[in-house]
């Protein structure tokens, strides 16, 4: 069995703990983990808050985020060095804090897999930018979609999506920790 320590990446104990999840952890999932992560960091909050990412499913298990994922981030100054894919496991539901899925599909899937005890972990990740923006998401308008059939193009409409999210997030995770000792 695999390690806590090797399981959630993470070094220094936090006080928030935020699970990022796609299909298959190596575009959407990893772009939102190094999105969200440098902007804890500007706010302060990186030491408080571990961020790690995963896929509903394993077949990508031990690979790096896709190149095009990279080089979209890093073109905006998000770092994706490090982060490999990793499936969901049953440990990640009472874990994390926050688990949150890139569309309704993906969502659907973790509700199916996590305990009823633990389902209010879950969340989709995308309604975190109207707490950002002030506006509200357009019916249906809850997905991040997945650029990995598609061209660069698709890479830069998620990051363009995954920055208001963290963006809000980042404000939902500051409330939360001066809420909780």
């Amino acid at each position: 069995m695999m390690s806590i320590k090797r399981l959630f990446r993470r070094q220094q104990p936090a006080r928030l703990q935020v699970l990022l999840v796609c299909m298959g952890n190596i575009c959407r999932s990893p772009m939102a983990e190094g999105v969200l992560r440098a902007k804890l960091q500007r706010a302060g909050l990186g030491g408080q808050v571990a961020v790690d990412s995963a896929g509903t499913h394993g077949f990508h298990k031990g690979t790096a985020a896709d190149p095009r994922a990279v080089a979209q981030a890093a073109l905006r100054g998000y770092r994706l060095t490090g982060i490999t894919s990793r499936p969901v496991v049953d440990a990640d539901f009472s874990h994390f804090d926050l688990v949150l899925a890139m569309d309704r599909s993906n969502l659907a899937t973790l509700r199916e897999r996590c305990p009823v005890a633990e389902q209010h972990r879950l969340q989709l990740l995308l309604p975190f930018a109207a707490e950002a923006t002030g506006q509200m998401l357009a019916a249906g308008a809850e997905d991040v979609p997945d650029p990995y059939y598609g061209s660069v193009a698709g890479f830069e409409q998620v990051l363009d999506l995954i920055e208001p999210a963290c963006d809000g997030l980042v404000q939902d995770i500051s409330r939360r920790l001066r809420t909780t000792p």
